[in-house]
């Protein structure tokens, strides 16, 4: 049985995978190349899916020298994170399930646990069966380390994603000098009501406004938590020098409002859109006439 350098204290399974990873590196490697995972991600060459086996091969060994097989968060396995995350979040992208890609990290254990066996044929039995629960575990680790990365990865993606959904459901437009209008269409809640606020924020500062409408005609419902945020973001316009008008309070938002207790009294509401941007332009000095059409005679 090997022996530590310092010492006679015989080798852990732990240690024992250490140096063996260590020995092997290159083949295991090779053999990585070849499977699904490897061979479908680095596509550019097969000396690439070799350079990127090495480096998991590595990490692997700093893990088993640290005795923590079994433990995720161990620190050898930091180096190899984010490439771990690229891995996953490949194969996730060319439509293969979680259960896929925790299938193909699986199918990495079988190349390694071969070469091992094949090390340790002539040895006690005892020591081969200790050496390969020892890799089964950290293979294990790794595949769930690999796992936790790409869900990671995936679930920032998917935030990433929501939020420009969110952007571009809550546009901004420009009515007239000084008077911008933020028109809400579909459900508010938390995620959103702080996109408007960014939104209608951002416009009055970008285009210098002095008024600021937020039209809610196609919001179906309001509850507390909305409420407090539009509340919350036409004071925040206040006091950015700008005078917040919202637009389109329907009859059971109305009600839900006056339930909840909410105070409107310093807050310019409007029936509609278009009488928001009339009080605004009146509060400008513009002078508003309506349209005469061809032929009538005005009186």
């Amino acid at each position: 049985m090997p022996q530590h350098e310092t010492g006679g204290t015989p080798a852990t399974p732990a240690q024992e995978i250490r140096d063996f990873l260590w020995r092997r590196s290159e083949q295991i490697a090779q053999r990585w190349a070849d499977e699904p995972l490897f061979r479908a991600v680095f596509t550019v060459s097969r000396e690439e899916a070799v350079e990127a086996g090495k480096a998991v091969v590595d990490a692997l060994a700093r893990v088993a020298e640290s005795q923590r097989v079994e433990d995720p968060d161990a620190a050898g396995f930091s180096g190899v994170r984010e490439q771990l995350a690229r891995m996953g979040a490949a194969r996730s992208r060319a439509g293969l399930s979680a259960t896929q890609v925790s299938a193909e990290l699986a199918a990495l254990l079988p190349p390694v646990e071969n070469l091992l066996v094949a090390d340790l044929e002539q040895e006690d039995p005892e020591r081969l069966r200790e050496a390969c629960t020892a890799l089964s575990v950290l293979m294990g680790t790794l595949r769930l380390v690999a796992m936790q990365t790409a869900l990671s990865e995936i679930q920032a993606l998917t935030d990433r994603q929501r939020l420009q959904l969110l952007e571009v459901a809550t546009p901004m437009i420009k009515l007239w000098d000084g008077i911008v209008a933020v028109p809400l269409i579909g459900t508010l809640d938390s995620a959103r009501s702080q996109v408007v606020m960014e939104t209608l924020l951002n416009a009055v500062v970008d285009q210098r406004a002095r008024f600021a409408i937020l039209d809610i005609t196609g919001v179906p419902t309001v509850d507390s938590l909305v409420a407090q945020h539009l509340m919350k973001t036409v004071a925040a316009a206040r006091l950015m020098g700008a005078e917040c008008v919202v637009s389109g309070i329907r009859p059971a938002i109305a009600q839900t409002m006056v339930h909840l207790g909410l105070d409107l009294g310093t807050v310019k509401t409007r029936a509609s859109l278009a009488d928001a941007l009339a009080y605004c332009l009146h509060e400008l000095g513009a002078n508003i006439v309506n349209a005469v059409p061809d032929g009538a005679v005005r009186r």
